[in-house]
């Protein structure tokens, strides 16, 4: 492949990309909303100097928080445009950010080379940070060509698709190599990226360890566990569509009845979804979107809100990973060992290798094959108090030995922007 039929590809497939966002604003509105920012319609710059951070979607967009709250501290002249593909990453974004005036959010455009150019002359910005696998050839060449330096930062890129890049050859090679810095989240990271061009990759751990646990949300998980009226608690956490079946007839199968499953999905899109596999597996039902008041009857308590994972992972005794049960690289079990939980997860967490690894190391987490054996090891450690502390306190030591990742990606930018820099003309 070649730059030329890589762009003439994208706008041959813009207009079922159009039709991807009417199907996908079915269940998610929001999906034709702010459609100008997607051909490079973003934010002016004004008179502030700009940073750019790009986070794709929510996973990113939480675990840059701590990130830009350190920019913010650092560049009080500056302001901060925070990117997005996806409308839940924006949402996020305005729930953490809205009380700051100097944190804007849009889309990222598609990667069509006059809608880059176009998002970039608009917003112009000093500098960007890319977070964790984000590769779009032509906005890192229209970035080059405007002399706007790209740091990829928690970079992480499994085996699997590192042979997807290798195979794109000397153009695979030109995009990773048109970063100007990369700092990857772990040693086989960093040797997978200079293998597909990318320039010295240096590792300076993950960002996920900074993030810091939002007081109002661990008092919210306070309230959670009062409403629960102290029953014991399992949470299966961030979901994936094939899990909830086998989960719920596991749950059916070895939870007692005073057992409370918290079951929060990963996708808002299927909530309703997975109301219906609930109801169809015959356990009693509520939404958390319904209030506080858990009955005695209720088996499982649906978490059908976006920013509270916080505070199921405090109301819980026992958290399962979701993700990780089918071929999906699993979701982020940091916040779960930041918030003293024992920790369960499945055999695939290629997303998070070395994090689970040494999570399960460190005591602070255990795999199990299947989910079957997921829900008897939880009842099992409902009925064992000391393995809970003990495992919830090599969590806290776990996540506390891993942390200054973003000292490391502060120092990267502050080497390239210096504080009071100007605003970049184009």
């Amino acid at each position: 492949m070649n730059r030329h039929l890589y762009s003439f590809l994208w706008h041959l497939a813009l207009p079922l990309v159009c039709l991807r966002l009417l199907w996908r604003a079915r269940k998610q509105p929001e999906y034709l909303q702010h459609l100008g920012e997607r051909l490079g319609a973003s934010p002016r710059a004004g008179s502030r100097p700009r940073l750019w951070v790009h986070a794709v979607s929510v996973g990113e967009t939480r675990a840059a928080q701590p990130l830009i709250k350190a920019l913010l501290a650092q560049y009080p002249e500056h302001e901060i445009l925070l990117t997005h593909m996806t409308p839940t990453g924006r949402a996020t974004s305005l729930e953490l950010f809205s009380k700051e005036p100097r944190v804007l959010c849009c889309y990222l455009p598609y990667d069509l080379p006059w809608a880059q150019h176009r998002f970039l002359s608009r917003s112009r910005p000093l500098i960007g940070v890319v977070m964790e696998t984000e590769v779009w050839p032509n906005l890192l060449q229209a970035a080059r060509r405007s002399n706007i330096p790209v740091l990829l930062i928690n970079a992480r890129l499994s085996e699997r698709s590192a042979r997807g890049y290798q195979r794109l050859g000397k153009f695979g090679q030109q995009a990773f190599s048109d970063f100007t810095r990369v700092l990857a989240q772990t040693a086989a990271d960093a040797g997978r990226l200079a293998a597909c061009g990318a320039h010295a990759p240096e590792i300076c751990g993950n960002v996920k360890f900074d993030v810091e646990l939002a007081p109002q949300l661990l008092a919210l998980g306070d309230e959670f566990h009062a409403a629960a009226k102290n029953r014991p608690i399992i949470l299966a956490a961030s979901t994936r569509e094939g899990e909830e079946e086998e989960l719920l007839a596991a749950f059916a199968r070895h939870a007692a009845p005073e057992t409370l499953l918290v079951l929060v999905p990963r996708h808002p899109q299927r909530f309703s979804e997975v109301a219906g596999l609930v109801e169809k597996a015959g356990l009693a039902l509520q939404r958390r979107s319904e209030g506080l008041d858990i009955v005695p009857g209720t088996r499982v308590w649906l978490g059908d809100s976006m920013g509270e994972m916080v505070a199921y992972y405090r109301m819980c005794d026992v958290a399962i990973i979701g993700g990780s049960w089918q071929p999906l690289g699993g979701q982020n079990l940091i916040e779960a060992c930041a918030a003293g939980k024992p920790v369960l997860v499945g055999p695939h967490t290629f997303n998070f290798t070395e994090a689970a690894n040494k999570a399960i190391e460190a005591g602070a987490a255990q795999r199990c094959d299947n989910l079957d054996a997921a829900l008897a090891t939880s009842m099992r450690w409902l009925a064992d108090s000391a393995t809970r502390q003990n495992m919830g306190e090599a969590g806290l030591q776990f996540t506390a030995a891993n942390r200054g990742a973003v000292r490391h990606i502060l120092s990267a930018v502050s080497a390239i922007v210096p504080a009071g820099e100007a605003v970049r003309d184009l």
